[in-house]
């Protein structure tokens, strides 16, 4: 009935208790950006402790398209129902209850409701961060869980579900996802570097061009509406940070897509 995906790449500190929340689905399919670290060996530890649960597991490159990778793993599940989770997520136990509650009730009852936002709750330096620039995907969610074979996900990063039939319909259940991002800021900083040349990319392939004004005072805005507007400031130093982070990310997509549409160069 119901079928996880997971993607991976060198998530050695997350991957279990991404995988032991999923012990309520029938399913787990991992995709895997050929980790270099103990990813595979966890996961590969946890099929053996869990030999109830069927485990799927691939090895496929990103190749820069997080679409791409998770329409992969909608094509190998094998359940009528698809939860993606990434690595650093775990679904709360709450969640699990109202997930296994919905899926049987949609698959007796309701042919059109074909997908879920999922709330998430994301967690920096210990605490819940609950403003500024997470306030959307706690109060409205993602689509994370989908019926196979009624849409597909694009964008190479930031990636969205798109129902294919807009008569189908999508609710947003109670309950969240738990997100445990950044554990420190080294790795915050190669996060935004990674994503921020991902997204420049996809803009440059669009024909999106940018100017100096726009590098300069874009972030400035985004901090000012993360950090005041979105009131980033009531998490602490945590907001702080993240404002400040999240305007660096802003910042670089755009000097980077400046530098590549001036200079034709790969960054």
């Amino acid at each position: 009935m119901l079928s996880a995906v997971v993607l991976t790449k060198n998530e050695e500190k997350n991957i279990e208790r991404c995988l032991r929340s999923l012990d309520f689905v029938d399913e787990i399919v991992v995709v895997d950006d050929y980790s270099n670290d103990d990813t595979l060996n966890k996961i590969s530890k946890m099929k053996k402790e869990n030999s109830k649960l069927k485990f799927k597991i691939f090895q496929r490159n990103l190749n820069g398209d997080f679409a791409a990778q998770r329409n992969f793993g909608m094509e190998k599940a094998s359940e009528e129902w698809v939860l993606f989770l990434d690595a650093d997520e775990e679904v709360s136990k709450e969640l699990k209850e109202e997930i296994k509650e919905v899926v049987r009730y949609v698959t007796l009852e309701r042919e059109d409701l074909v997908g879920f936002y999922i709330k998430r709750r994301d967690y920096f330096w210990g605490r819940e961060v609950r403003f500024g620039e997470v306030l959307k995907v706690r109060e409205k969610g993602l689509i994370r869980l989908v019926k196979k074979n009624t849409g597909k996900w694009h964008g190479k990063v930031h990636e969205k579900f798109e129902i294919r039939n807009l008569k189908f319909e999508i609710k947003t259940l109670k309950n969240f996802i738990n997100h445990y991002p950044h554990p420190k800021v080294k790795d915050f900083l190669k996060e935004i570097n990674f994503y921020s040349s991902l997204k420049a990319d996809e803009l440059f392939q669009q024909g999106k061009k940018t100017n100096i004004l726009e590098i300069i005072f874009y972030p400035f805005f985004k901090f000012i509406l993360n950090y005041f507007i979105y009131l980033g400031f009531l998490d602490g130093p945590s907001g702080f940070v993240y404002a400040f982070m999240m305007s660096f990310h802003s910042f670089l997509v755009r000097g980077k897509l400046y530098i590549k549409n001036k200079f034709k160069i790969k960054i």
